[in-house]
C-alpha cells in the first residue's frame, strides 16, 4: 500500500521527539506491509466514518483513512490529544 502524507500528519511527526519518531517509522512499515499485523492493533474510531487508528506504541497513536491502495495518514502523537482530533 502507498502512504500518503497530509501536511498536518508531516506537521505532528516534526514536532515528536527522536525516538518517537523512530516509532512512528517502525508502525508505517508495517501499515505499508499489512495493516493487520496484531501490534498495529488497528480499529476505526468511534464516532466517525472511516477513520482509522494505529498503535504504534503504548502512547503514541497513528490516524487514517483508507482510498483504494492508499492509506492517508491524517494525524500522529500522544494517545489521547491525536484521537481528540482525529
Amino acid at each position: 500500500m502507498q502512504l500518503l502524507l497530509t501536511a498536518r500528519f508531516q506537521r505532528a511527526y516534526a514536532a515528536l521527539a527522536p525516538d518517537e519518531q523512530k516509532q512512528i517509522q517502525k508502525a508505517l512499515r508495517k501499515m505499508g506491509e499489512d495493516l493487520r499485523y496484531p501490534g498495529l492493533g488497528v480499529k476505526r474510531i468511534r464516532g466517525t466514518k472511516g477513520i482509522w487508528e494505529a498503535r504504534a506504541s503504548r502512547a503514541l497513536r497513528i490516524t487514517f483513512e483508507t482510498q483504494g491502495d492508499s492509506i492517508i495518514l491524517r494525524n500522529v502523537g500522544r494517545h489521547d490529544e491525536t484521537l481528540a482530533s482525529p
